[in-house]
């Protein structure tokens, strides 16, 4: 991935600015740093304004001169830059990148353990590509780093605070960045923004992420399915939604087979959005299938191939009837969406989700 897959950007705005800048008058000097972080973490908005506004915060309670902090690549091959405080680009550039990303694992940072500090290490940080080419050179000459986890999630990202100083961490320092990480890494788990996202479906019972490299994960609180299972048609029907351009995709999927013994199930496919980082492209979710206008199966089919721009024989070859019977089956369409046109009845077919993708036959509906 290169340098802009890895930058999320560096603005700043709304509510979470507003939290991270508010004065410290006599009711907040009395919050513990972890409830101020908290209110952050749980603010709604773009991950890199919450990264940034928890580092803002954090710089209130913990001394450093520079930070890092960023996201866990869901393979495991990388860290996503969500945000950098008094860091020159460069150096984000570098940390970034596969150097970093061996030497943290490396060292073992990136295990779910207490913060780990150069001095800590059996060896000189020297001896470590990232200190030796760029952090040393800019400047930096101590740290306290910590794997970012969340209960339930795993590993889902690192912060690094970097000092100019040579002065070892002391304890108090690490004891409090122990206690505060877990609720940052709460605040840049991406997968809570997805999850929200997800909640705007109504009755979604099953749903999965989908990454950029064709893998999938569950979403938290929702069950698996197999028809969400990799390489499924529905998956492939997803990711072709995602790459034509839409945020927002709805249509069937029949159960048992193409001729649906088992009934239809709703898909809903959400394109990532600016608060998740593009390795994350989107969400595909399962609800029930509800108010079909009467819509027998196999018009559910013509439908799709209507929508996708198919006149009667090429719709009568792939579905393999005569096109007196696709006539037909549009005659019993126009009806039942109350459409005077075969055009009408697939742009409402299409807003109302009201069809089976083209394709979905070969692709083995189940």
């Amino acid at each position: 991935m290169g340098t802009e897959g890895h930058r999320l950007g560096n603005h700043r705005c709304g509510a979470v600015e507003a939290i991270a800048q508010r004065p410290m008058d006599a009711s907040t000097m009395n919050e513990s740093p972890a409830v101020r972080l908290s209110e952050i973490a749980a603010t709604p908005g773009r991950l890199q304004d919450r990264g940034h506004a928890l580092l803002t915060e954090l710089r209130r309670h913990l001394p450093f001169d520079s930070a890092w902090l960023s996201l866990a690549e869901p393979q495991g091959t990388g860290y996503i830059s969500v945000a950098g405080s008094s860091l020159d680009p460069s150096v984000e550039t570098y940390l970034s990148g596969p150097q970093m990303a061996r030497d943290i694992e490396v060292t073992g940072t990136n295990r779910d353990r207490a913060p780990l500090s150069p001095s800590d290490l059996p060896y000189p940080a020297e001896e470590l590509e990232t200190w030796a080419d760029c952090l040393i050179p800019a400047g930096y000459h101590e740290a306290l780093a910590v794997a970012l986890y969340v209960p339930g999630r795993g590993h889902v990202g690192f912060m690094a605070l970097l000092s100019g100083s040579s002065r070892r961490p002391d304890e108090r320092a690490r004891r409090d960045l122990a206690e505060l990480a877990p609720v940052i890494a709460r605040g840049v788990d991406p997968m809570r923004s997805l999850a929200a996202a997800a909640r705007v479906v109504r009755g979604a019972e099953a749903g999965v992420v989908l990454y950029r490299d064709g893998a999938t994960s569950r979403l938290p609180g929702l069950a698996d399915d197999p028809l969400l299972a990799d390489g499924s048609g529905v998956l492939s029907a997803a990711r072709a939604a995602i790459r034509g351009g839409h945020a927002y995709t709805s249509f069937l999927w029949p159960r048992g087979g193409r001729h649906a013994p088992d009934g239809h199930v709703r898909v809903t496919v959400l394109s990532g959005t600016d608060d998740v980082p593009g390795v994350w492209v989107g969400t595909a979710l399962l609800s029930p299938a509800e108010h079909l206008r009467g819509l027998t199966p196999r018009e559910l089919e013509v439908l799709g191939l209507l929508i996708a721009g198919c006149g009667n024989l090429e719709i009568a070859r792939a579905l393999v009837v005569a096109p007196r019977t696709i006539a037909s089956h549009v005659e019993h369409i126009l009806h039942k969406l109350a459409a005077p046109t075969r055009t009408l009845a697939a742009v409402r077919a299409q807003r109302a989700g009201l069809y089976v993708p083209a394709g979905a036959a070969e692709s083995g509906a189940a």
